[in-house]
C-alpha cells in the first residue's frame, strides 16, 4: 500500500519555554494513540520539533488508507431461519437487508448458538479523512500546566492563541478548522525577520523556515548557540560557564538565536561570584564567562532572538542592565553587612513559614532541636551543626535574598564567613538547601549534611502532621524534593541513621518516603525493580545498608545458583502461605527423615552460622554466595521429600524447617521478590 509524508504545524503566540518539551511528549503520545486506534502505521519514527511559536509533528510515511478488513454480520438464529429446509421470512428479510442472496449466507457458531450471517469486506477509510476528524481533538488535548480561552469563555482552551495550522498529507491539505483557524499549507516566519505567510511542503519545510529565520530543530538552535559562543570567546582564551539548564531555556526562548558578548567593569568582580552569576543567570538569562582556569571573567553572553547586533545596540542595552543589577547587588551587600546574622534571628518571628506551623523562627528552633537529636547518632561536631542551624534562615531577612531568593542559604553562608564564623558553621549554612535535585550534589561536610537532613525532615514531619501532603502535580512545599534530598544525603553521605525513627509514626509519611526510596534506587541508581523490592522488603530503615545489600545482589545474581534458589524461596513462601503456617514451632531433629531432609537441615545449620558472621560484618556478597550454595540441598529436598506428609507431626516439622530457612535468610533480601525464569510448583 502506498504512503504519503505527513506534516502538522501548530502556530501560536509564544509558548513558555519550560512547557514546550512536555507538550511535545504529550503530542507524540496522543498521535501514536490515534494511529493505533485508527489501525494506521507510520513507516518510520515520528519526528517532533518546536520553537516558542510552533509545535511540529512529522511522519515520513502514512498509508493512503486503512487496510480493508473482513467483517461478519449476524442475522437470525438458524432455528428461525429455515423451516422444512426452506428459508423463512427472517432469512429472506436478512438477505434482502444485506443486499445478498440467501445462498450467500453462512452458518456461524457463537456462544449463544448457531446464527445465519454474511461475511463481507469493509473498505478501509482514507487516512486524510481520519486525520481531518482526529487532529482537532489531538491538538486540544495536548497537555499544558495552564491553558487559556482565546475566542471567549466556553470556547476551546490552549496554552496560547492558535494563529495558523499547517496540516499536509502528501501534497494535500487535511481539511479541518479549529476555533476559526482553517488548516492549510501556509506557515509564518520569524516575528521580525521573516515573512508573515508563505506556502510550505513536507519536503521544503525546514529550508523554507530557515530562509525565514526560523530554525525548527532545537538541536540546530543549540549547535548555533554553542558554535557562535565559541567563535566569540575562543580568540580571547575564554569559555562559557557550563549551564545546561540555562542553555536549554535559551534554545526554547528563540527561533533564530544569536549570542552577543557583553562586558562589565572588573571592579564588580570584588562582589561574591555567587551573586554575580545569580544576577546574570536568573534575572537576565545571561551565560557567565570564565577563563581557562575556571575564574569568573568580566564578560557575559546574552542570546538574542535576532540575526545580528550590527550597531551594538543590543549589547549596549544588556551592559546597562547588568551594570544596574550589579550596583543594586553591591548596595544590598553594604546594607546587609551592617547587621550580623545572629542579630537577625528575632526578626524571623515576623516571617511566616506556614500559617498553621508558625514563623521561620519557630522552624529554626525545631531544626536546631533536630540537629542535636541527629548529632547524638552520627559522628559530627554537634555544636557547629547547631550553630549553623540557628543561623541557617537568618538571611531570609536580608535585602539580597529578598531581591534574589535563589541565593537563600548561599548568602547566609557568605555573610557567616565574613563575620568570622568557623568553616564548619558557614559552609553548613551555605549548603543546607542541597541537594536541590537528584542531579545536585549533597552538602560537602558532615555538619552541612546533618543541618540539611534536620531541615528537610522537619518540613516533612510537620507538613504531614497538618495534612499538607503532596498529591498529583500539587506540591507547594516541595515535599518530594525534600524527601529525595533526605534519601540522597543518607545514602551518599553514608549516614547510618534509623530513617523510620527519624520520620516518626506517621504511616502516610512512611509510605511517602518509601516511595522516594524506591524511586532513588530504581530510577537514579538504576537497580532492577525486583532487586529493590526484595531488599526493601527485608528492611529499609538504614539506607546505606540498603545500598550495600543491593550492590551485593547485583554482584551475586549472575552466579549459577542464585536465581534457582530464589525460585525455591518463592516456592517455600507459597507452601507456607497455603498451609497458613506462621512459625513459632521448634524443629524436632528426631522427626527428620534420613537422606535429603536431614542433609538440608545439617546444611542449613552450617550455612546459618557462616551467614550470620558475614551479615554482622556487612559482607553481604559473601553471605549471599553462601546462601546460594545451599541450593543443591534445597533442590534435592523438593525432589525427594513430600512436604505435606500424611503424618501431622512430620508435616508440621517440615513446615517449621522451611519457615526457619526462609526467615533466617530473608534478612538481607526477600528472595521471593526476585523475578526468575523458573516457575514455582507447589508441593
Amino acid at each position: 500500500m502506498s504512503g504519503f509524508p505527513f506534516l502538522l504545524e501548530i502556530g501560536t503566540e509564544e509558548i513558555p519555554d519550560w512547557m514546550i518539551r512536555g507538550a511535545l511528549a504529550s503530542l507524540r503520545e496522543l498521535f501514536e494513540q490515534f494511529l493505533a486506534e485508527a489501525h494506521l502505521t507510520s513507516g518510520s519514527p515520528l519526528r517532533l520539533d518546536a520553537t516558542p511559536r510552533r509545535l511540529v509533528l512529522r511522519a515520513e510515511q502514512l498509508p493512503e488508507r486503512q487496510s480493508d478488513k473482513e467483517d461478519v454480520v449476524l442475522g437470525p438464529p438458524v432455528a428461525a431461519a429455515f423451516k422444512d429446509g426452506k428459508p423463512t421470512g427472517a432469512a429472506l428479510g436478512f438477505a434482502r437487508k444485506m443486499g445478498a442472496e440467501v445462498d450467500q449466507l453462512e452458518v456461524h457458531s457463537t456462544p449463544k448458538g448457531k446464527y445465519l450471517g454474511l461475511r463481507r469486506v469493509v473498505e478501509g477509510r482514507r487516512t486524510r479523512e481520519l486525520l481531518a476528524g482526529g487532529l482537532p481533538q489531538i491538538i486540544l488535548k495536548i497537555y499544558f500546566p495552564k491553558t487559556m480561552y482565546w475566542t471567549g469563555k466556553g470556547g476551546p482552551r490552549f496554552i496560547r492563541p492558535v494563529r495558523w495550522i499547517v496540516a499536509l498529507l502528501g501534497g494535500e491539505v487535511i481539511p479541518f478548522e479549529l476555533a476559526g483557524v482553517k488548516a492549510g499549507n501556509h506557515s509564518a516566519g520569524h516575528r521580525q525577520l521573516g515573512a508573515t505567510s508563505f506556502p510550505v511542503t513536507y519536503a521544503d519545510y525546514d529550508g523554507t523556515l530557515r530562509a525565514n529565520f526560523v530554525l525548527v530543530s532545537a538541536q540546530e538552535r543549540r549547535r548555533k548557540i554553542e558554535s557562535d559562543i565559541a567563535a566569540l570567546l575562543e580568540p580571547r582564551g575564554l569559555r562559557p560557564h557550563r549551564d545546561d539548564a540555562l542553555l536549554e531555556t535559551l534554545v526554547y526562548l528563540t527561533e533564530y538565536p544569536t549570542p552577543v558578548l557583553g562586558a562589565f567593569e572588573e571592579d564588580y568582580l570584588t562582589l561574591p561570584e555567587e551573586v554575580l552569576v545569580t544576577v546574570m543567570r536568573h534575572h537576565q538569562k545571561y551565560l557567565s564567562v570564565e577563563s581557562a582556569s575556571g575564574k569568573l571573567s568580566p564578560y557575559f553572553i546574552a542570546v538574542m532572538n535576532m540575526d545580528a547586533d550590527r550597531d551594538g545596540l543590543v549589547r549596549q542595552g544588556n551592559e546597562r542592565v547588568v551594570k544596574a543589577r550589579f550596583n543594586d547587588a553591591r548596595f544590598f551587600l553594604e546594607v546587609d553587612r551592617k547587621k550580623k546574622l545572629i542579630d537577625r534571628l528575632e526578626s524571623l518571628s515576623h516571617v511566616t513559614w506556614q500559617k498553621e506551623l508558625g514563623s521561620y523562627l519557630e522552624k529554626t528552633q525545631e531544626v536546631e532541636r533536630a540537629v542535636w537529636y541527629l548529632g547524638d547518632r552520627v559522628e559530627v561536631d554537634k555544636a557547629a551543626a547547631a550553630r549553623a542551624a540557628l543561623l541557617s534562615k537568618c538571611d531570609l531577612t536580608t535585602e539580597m535574598v529578598k531581591e534574589f531568593p535563589e541565593l537563600q542559604g548561599v548568602m547566609g553562608g557568605l555573610y557567616a564567613r565574613a563575620e568570622g564564623e568557623p568553616e564548619a558553621v558557614w559552609r553548613a549554612i551555605y549548603e543546607h538547601y542541597k541537594p536541590l535535585s537528584m542531579e545536585d550534589s549533597i552538602p560537602g561536610t558532615r555538619e552541612g549534611q546533618v543541618v540539611a537532613l534536620a531541615d528537610k525532615l522537619d518540613t516533612l514531619r510537620r507538613c504531614f502532621s497538618i495534612g499538607l501532603i503532596a498529591s498529583g502535580s500539587r506540591d507547594p512545599f516541595a515535599l518530594r524534593r525534600a524527601a529525595q534530598g533526605v534519601v540522597k544525603i543518607l545514602v551518599e553521605g553514608r549516614l547510618e541513621l534509623s530513617l523510620a525513627q527519624a520520620l516518626g509514626n506517621d504511616p502516610q509519611l512512611q509510605e511517602f518516603m518509601l516511595d522516594r526510596v524506591r524511586y532513588y534506587f530504581r530510577e537514579v541508581r538504576g537497580f532492577r525493580y525486583d532487586e529493590v523490592n526484595a531488599v526493601l522488603a527485608a528492611g529499609w530503615a538504614n539506607l546505606p545498608d540498603v545500598e550495600s545489600r543491593l550492590l551485593a545482589i547485583q554482584r551475586v545474581r549472575p552466579t549459577d545458583n542464585f536465581e534457582p534458589l530464589a525460585a525455591s524461596f518463592k516456592r517455600i513462601q507459597n507452601i507456607l502461605r497455603q498451609a497458613r503456617f506462621e512459625g513459632g514451632a521448634v524443629i524436632d531433629e528426631a522427626l527428620l527423615e534420613a537422606g535429603p531432609e536431614a542433609q538440608l537441615f545439617q546444611g542449613f545449620q552450617r550455612v546459618r552460622a557462616a551467614v550470620r558472621s558475614y551479615r554482622d560484618s556487612k559482607e553481604y556478597a559473601a553471605a549471599l554466595q553462601t546462601i546460594a550454595g545451599l541450593r543443591p540441598h534445597v533442590d534435592l529436598f523438593f525432589d525427594k521429600v513430600l512436604v505435606n506428609a500424611p503424618d501431622e507431626r512430620v508435616r508440621g516439622n517440615r513446615l517449621a524447617m522451611l519457615h526457619q530457612l526462609l526467615a533466617e535468610f530473608s534478612t538481607i533480601a526477600d528472595f521471593s521478590e526476585i523475578v526468575t525464569v523458573q516457575s514455582s510448583t507447589q508441593s
